[in-house]
């Protein structure tokens, strides 16, 4: 927010738009409600997102936790159908649970794979040691129990998952985000953009229970996190790099960074 040409009203009003909007709010719409052009509430929308996403990296789930594998990304026309179009991005989704079996908080990230390498690696940021994982069947997901969770493997056996209680909340989760992103989302890159998208459901979901205090909280996050201007909100590096600095750094030692 240094150095904005634009007015405090249109940003406090952008916070409070993107942070009430429960299943979202695309950047047409919010240049509609703002009076401002695409590019500005462009910029608006994925700063306030990326601001949410930072601040939401910095916690772990914790007691116990569903996890899921989900596929999410529309098909390009004249493209590739199910699974394998190019806009299809693999996502990891992990919900805490209550000691009454009520959902605290959710993470979702984006993977290259679901190999057992990724999924460790992803274990290590998202989840806290001695944590119990309950999951499918699926291979990879034995990789919690590298990083200190207690790993409890269900075996789906094609049932229905009306038919599992075991994964109630985070197949909510999961039908709600594709929900929240088929219905608001029409054009976006999920390969470049999807892990700010995904932090920003993270982060109002996380915060459910605060909606009035959205708007404070969406103001001490924009503030406290790291300077992105235009070029680095359009790069599909931006998630590797924690600072400007970081990012400028790798692109001059030669580092494939792509600026639009």
């Amino acid at each position: 927010m240094e150095a904005t040409k634009l007015s405090l009203t249109k940003w406090f009003q952008a916070f409070y738009l993107v942070g009430d909007a429960k299943t979202g709010i695309s950047s047409l719409s919010l240049m509609r409600k703002l009076g401002v052009s695409y590019r500005t509430a462009w910029l608006i929308h994925n700063k306030i997102m990326q601001a949410m996403s930072e601040r939401d990296k910095s916690y772990v789930l914790r007691g116990k936790v569903q996890l899921d594998d989900a596929y999410l990304g529309g098909e390009h026309n004249g493209g590739k159908p199910g699974r394998g179009s190019e806009n299809k991005v693999p996502i990891v989704a992990a919900v805490s649970l209550d000691e009454a079996g009520h959902p605290i908080h959710v993470k979702v990230a984006k993977v290259e794979t679901f190999s057992f390498a990724a999924i460790a690696d992803w274990a290590q940021d998202a989840l806290a040691r001695g944590c119990e994982v309950i999951s499918d069947g699926l291979a990879c997901f034995r990789a919690v129990a590298e990083v200190g969770c207690l790993h409890q493997p269900v075996v789906v056996n094609g049932r229905h998952p009306k038919d599992l209680p075991d994964f109630r909340w985070i197949n909510t989760v999961i039908s709600n985000l594709k929900t929240s992103f088929s219905g608001m989302f029409h054009a976006l890159n999920f390969d470049k953009y999807a892990d700010r998208y995904f932090g920003a459901f993270c982060y109002r979901f996380n915060r459910r229970f605060n909606l009035e205090e959205m708007t404070g909280r969406l103001l001490r996050a924009s503030c406290s996190c790291t300077a992105r201007p235009e070029r680095l909100l359009r790069s599909a590096e931006l998630g590797t790099y924690t600072s400007a600095t970081e990012y400028l750094k790798a692109a001059i030692n030669g580092v494939n960074v792509e600026l639009y």
